[in-house]
């Protein structure tokens, strides 16, 4: 089991940034909850995920040199990486060493970078995170995304969002057919939803609290097929709103 330092670079990501800025908040509250020391890198960019979907490795290649030197600086200062998006995570994880390597610096990247909840978790067993929940969550619907699963790391999001009193996870593994760029698509509209189509029975079938993934975009597009169309809460909000930040 990694020892993490207690002291985390956000690696915000494009979506983050762009279109809810709101996941870094929450995930920046409930580390500093948990006394967790966060930074930000002097200028990220994306992570390669979207490029590398389409095929343009050469980009991937670019994008790869622009993040690498910059966070393995600050991985040499004692910092560990949190990115709130699956995806990025994954990259860094798993995508970028495959392709390079022989990189040494993307090998130490790759040690040190870690999903939120797999970070909670490691804390957890170490006896560091705060379990001083002021709400219950009732019953959320989980949804696991592809790009988390492929990491290998268990159903960290579940396990730390079950330390919540009052709280029942109904877990939901299937693909909800967003696949990056693919559900976008005109072309391929259709066929996405096909592929959602388990899960989105499924939370409409739950009536439960909540309904959370770890990928936003996910989220969304379980959204969009829900009878009362209603709004995903991410787990980092949902924990947020246990411990009353």
């Amino acid at each position: 089991m990694p020892e993490t330092t207690g002291r985390v670079v956000l690696f915000t990501t494009c979506y983050g940034n762009r279109n809810e800025p709101e996941l870094a908040t929450d995930l920046a509250a409930v580390f500093a909850h948990n006394g967790i020391e966060l930074t930000l890198a002097d200028k990220e960019r994306c992570c390669g995920m979207p490029k590398l979907e389409l095929g343009d490795l050469e980009a991937v290649a670019r994008l790869k040199e622009a993040n690498i030197p910059q966070l393995l600086r600050l991985v040499e200062q004692g910092y560990d990486i949190v990115a709130p998006i699956p995806s990025c995570v994954l990259m860094f994880k798993q995508e970028l060493p495959l392709m390079f390597p022989e990189d040494a610096a993307v090998q130490r990247v790759k040690a040190r970078i870690f999903d939120p909840f797999e970070y909670l978790m490691l804390r957890h067993k170490a006896g560091l995170l705060r379990t001083d929940f002021k709400a219950r969550l009732g019953k959320v619907s989980y949804h696991v995304p592809c790009h988390l699963r492929v990491q290998n790391i268990g159903l960290k999001t579940r396990d730390v969002l079950k330390l919540v009193p009052d709280t029942t996870v109904e877990v939901i593994e299937r693909c909800s057919g967003h696949d990056g760029t693919y559900a976008v698509k005109s072309e391929f509209r259709e066929a996405s939803m096909k592929i959602a189509g388990p899960v989105i029975q499924k939370v409409n079938a739950g009536n439960a609290d909540y309904y959370s993934s770890d990928c936003p975009m996910a989220g969304h597009q379980i959204q969009s097929g829900l009878e009362d169309r209603r709004e995903p809460t991410h787990p980092l909000k949902l924990l947020r709103l246990a411990y009353g930040l």
